[in-house]
């Protein structure tokens, strides 16, 4: 998701033409626009694979996010056995113009507005080299819709995240209806040389293929929790315990087919097929978000936490994703062969 940052503003400047290196592959120097959560993963990530950045967010605790944000990643890329020791440079930029000055990639991460975007994406666009590659972090917005205010949207893409960004592979990718194919070309590269899993998304669609499936277990869970089924803990365990651990090393399709025994995924549709028309299900509604649900959600989601802070519970689970992927590393195995190929790349 994108981050909560204040309104970027736009400042009045005419396109620049800067010569850039390393148009392909790894850009020497990146800039970040947007630095909570998911962008200052990106500055971490970037940095880690050696590449200067200069970031800009107008919010006075953005530097001190950055530094925590990035000692978390060095510990966390160490603890997974990856060279830490040359990091690129960070740059804090008072403003848009100086945060993509030179840059061969920029990496959008402000706030979920569409507004906000347009008015930062016409910016970036204004200022930024026109060799440039600009990636949008948003979590559902269409890049089509995104480049309305851009003079060169055939460089533009959205790279869609997931949080940790600099220990979780998965980077989704898509074009928009004027985006060049070989800006997703690049961006393909790009991100794969940043020791990331690119997916093309072919088809420009609303909240991309991710987001659509956490999207249909969110709404599932806050039923489960609106009619007293289950506590915020029991959803978690139910996940943690169960198919979680499946889906970290193979995807749902694999798995059920595997569950249709010798007769594969034919048998396994005829099997539990008529199961879809049973009851099961509440995808096409959502509880009504009333203050008595918001405040059990968010008192049993304090109960979980066990006075655990953000801080705490963000190691936590860099602990465990750092686990789980040399787990897989170690089988060659979905993320953990990612993993490794971003071992071959030091």
């Amino acid at each position: 998701m994108a981050d909560p940052v204040t309104s970027v503003p736009v400042p009045n400047v005419t396109v620049t033409s800067v010569p850039v290196p390393n148009v392909t592959g790894l850009p020497e120097r990146a800039g970040v626009v947007g630095c909570g959560v998911i962008g200052a993963g990106w500055a971490a990530r970037l940095r880690l694979r050696g590449v200067d950045v200069a970031v800009f967010d107008p919010s006075p605790s953005a530097p001190q996010l950055l530094d925590s944000v990035m000692a978390d990643a060095a510990a966390a890329w160490e603890a997974l056995g990856l060279a830490t020791d040359t990091v690129g440079a960070l740059t804090v930029a008072g403003s848009i113009a100086d945060a993509v000055d030179g840059v061969g990639l920029v990496q959008e991460s402000v706030p979920e507005r569409l507004d906000i975007k347009h008015d930062t994406l016409a910016a970036i666009d204004a200022t930024a080299p026109t060799e440039a590659l600009v990636a949008s972090s948003t979590s559902g917005y269409k890049p089509t819709d995104l480049a309305t205010s851009m003079r060169h949207p055939e460089r533009l893409v959205v790279a869609h995240p997931f949080n940790p960004v600099y220990l979780l592979p998965l980077v989704e990718i898509v074009g928009g209806e004027q985006t060049s194919l070989g800006t997703v070309d690049r961006a393909m590269d790009s991100y794969r040389l940043l020791g990331m899993h690119p997916l093309h998304v072919r088809k420009e669609i609303d909240a991309f293929i991710a987001d659509r499936l956490l999207e249909a277990v969110w709404r599932e869970a806050l039923w489960l929790v609106n009619d007293g089924v289950a506590t915020t803990e029991e959803i978690d365990d139910a996940i943690r315990y169960g198919f979680g651990l499946r889906w970290a090393q193979m995807g749902t399709f694999e798995t059920y087919r595997i569950a249709g025994g010798e007769g594969g995924m034919r048998h396994f549709m005829a099997q539990f097929g008529p199961a879809l028309k049973w009851p099961w299900t509440k995808l096409m509604d959502t509880p009504e978000l009333t203050d008595e649900l918001i405040d059990t959600i968010a008192d049993q989601s304090d109960a979980q936490a066990a006075g655990r802070s953000i801080g705490e519970l963000a190691r936590e689970r860099d602990r465990n994703l750092v686990a789980i992927l040399r787990a897989l590393e170690g089988v060659d195995a979905s993320a953990g062969a990612t993993l490794a190929a971003l071992r071959k790349l030091q």
